[in-house]
């Protein structure tokens, strides 16, 4: 629901007793839902431990319990507090908030644990109350986030934040829940020689959070001084910063510096995935290594070439390394550049190829290709060099083709898990898994990575593996 605020009759194009529409203020709303949050938290830690000493000793566990409980709330809300389980971004994705407020009860009741231990101190506490304290206060905490979705839209709304895009000429821009204005409807003008239009743009602004403005080039430098001066957070548009791909900004001697390439993952991130690729790529080679004898028997037995078959292919960095598969095609009609993608009933595969490119077997020697660091179990599928979209090479379709090239290529990908996999007969084709390759690149982390393993299960056979 707008707000209104009559203008002053000296602002330029006022008439007299004009109503400017204006949004409503969110901030005292978000103060008031972090009370509310710290209140029933609280309320569930408390309410968990009760409910823990009861079931254990009855009353007297209960009254010993709520002490205990008592101990561990400041360390709690300290934690809380620093890990942000009451901020907008809690507000605006209730899951997260709920998680770092787990977070914050299983540290402070560890805490508690071992400061008890190490001291002696404390009143001493029973394993079965310790375990099951936490656990029930988890549970009601839960229960409670739940509910107080419906009392945080009820006062914020459903972005708990107040975004204006406004409108003055340039690019349209669509920002889901943003309010949308004209600039030229409502006469705002980042006219830095009229005192007056700066007051009825600082006037439309207020209870703003964020304002993104979408103006033409000429126009854009007036636009910055005039957010500036507004304090508030404000946006220009600016495409170019999507042509070169831009990351950040920062100035140095005068200069503006547009960051277009964030280098390697952190040196945490790196030894996290590498860990991982390492422990299940070994695993799975000892797991699977009756299958990898049994397959590498078939493929001799059937002509008598080699088992494997290796092809260069690029890597992070745009370095080549020898990928590793097992053969499928005949050795006189392999292709070793990948000039040809396979296709249906193509008679350069055998029988025995159809069967192992069918249910993706052929793929399984890369995991030695992991196991030397060569390539990761999640990333960009390495293609070969040869290969072509249509009638065009995989870059010519789209040079973002080479930002895939930043992270280890992958035995499995984001592309490949929605089914986007196979013969690229058309350029769409390519476009696609490359979406969804830039896609995963945006930003690493480990569960999203577990999670696209455990999704490439399902894609193991496909209908597009020739």
């Amino acid at each position: 629901m707008n707000v209104y605020a009559r203008l002053d009759h000296r602002t330029i194009g006022a008439d007299p007793g004009e109503m400017l529409p204006l949004a409503p203020s969110l901030e005292r709303r978000r103060l008031q839902c972090y009370l509310a949050l710290i209140i029933t938290d609280i309320a569930s830690l408390l309410a968990g431990a009760w409910l823990a000493g009861f079931a254990y000793l009855g009353r007297a566990g209960a009254a010993h319990a709520v002490f205990n409980a008592q101990l561990v709330l400041p360390v709690f809300l300290t934690i809380a507090i620093y890990n942000s389980s009451y901020s907008i971004q809690t507000l605006r994705r209730p899951l997260i908030g709920m998680l770092r407020a787990l977070v914050a009860i299983l540290i402070s009741w560890t805490a508690l644990i071992f400061f008890d231990f190490y001291t002696r101190s404390g009143p001493g506490f029973s394993r079965a109350f310790v375990t099951l304290a936490p656990i029930v206060g988890s549970l009601v905490l839960i229960a409670t986030r739940l509910l107080m979705r419906a009392f945080v839209r009820w006062r914020c709304g459903a972005t708990v934040f107040n975004e204006l895009v406004i409108d003055d000429g340039g690019p349209d821009v669509n920002i889901p829940g943003a309010l949308l204005i004209s600039a030229e409807a409502l006469q705002l003008k980042p006219a830095l020689d009229c005192p007056f239009s700066l007051d009825r743009v600082g006037l439309m602004l207020r209870n703003i959070d964020r304002v993104v403005v979408s103006c033409p080039p000429e126009r854009r430098s007036a636009w910055a001084l005039t957010l500036k001066g507004a304090n508030i957070a404000g946006e220009v548009i600016d495409d170019t910063v999507v042509e070169l791909g831009a990351h950040g900004a920062r100035v140095i001697a005068g200069h503006g510096f547009l960051m277009v390439s964030a280098g390697p993952l952190g040196l945490r991130a790196r030894v996290i995935k590498r860990t991982l690729d390492f422990t299940l790529a070994a695993g799975a080679l000892v797991a699977l290594m009756p299958l990898l004898v049994l397959v590498a028997i078939a493929i001799k037995l059937e002509d008598g070439g080699p088992v494997f078959f290796s092809q260069r292919r690029l890597g992070r960095g745009n370095r080549f390394f020898e990928i590793q598969k097992f053969r499928s095609m005949s050795v006189c009609r392999s292709d070793k550049d990948g000039h040809v993608s396979a296709s249906r009933e193509d008679a350069r595969v055998t029988r025995v190829g159809r069967i192992i490119r069918r249910t993706s077997i052929d793929e399984l020697p890369q995991l030695f290709n992991v196991l030397r660091g060569e390539m990761s179990l999640v990333g960009p599928r390495p293609h070969a060099i040869g290969s072509q979209a249509g009638a065009k090479m995989f870059w010519e379709v789209d040079l973002r083709y080479w930002q895939r090239h930043c992270l280890k290529p992958g035995l499995s990908g984001l592309a490949q898990v929605r089914g986007y996999r196979g013969a690229t007969d058309h350029e769409d084709d390519l476009v696609n898994r490359l979406q969804s390759d830039l896609e995963y690149l945006e930003g690493w982390t480990i569960w999203r990575d577990l999670k696209i393993i455990a999704m490439t299960v399902r894609v193991l056979i496909h209908d597009r593996a020739y």
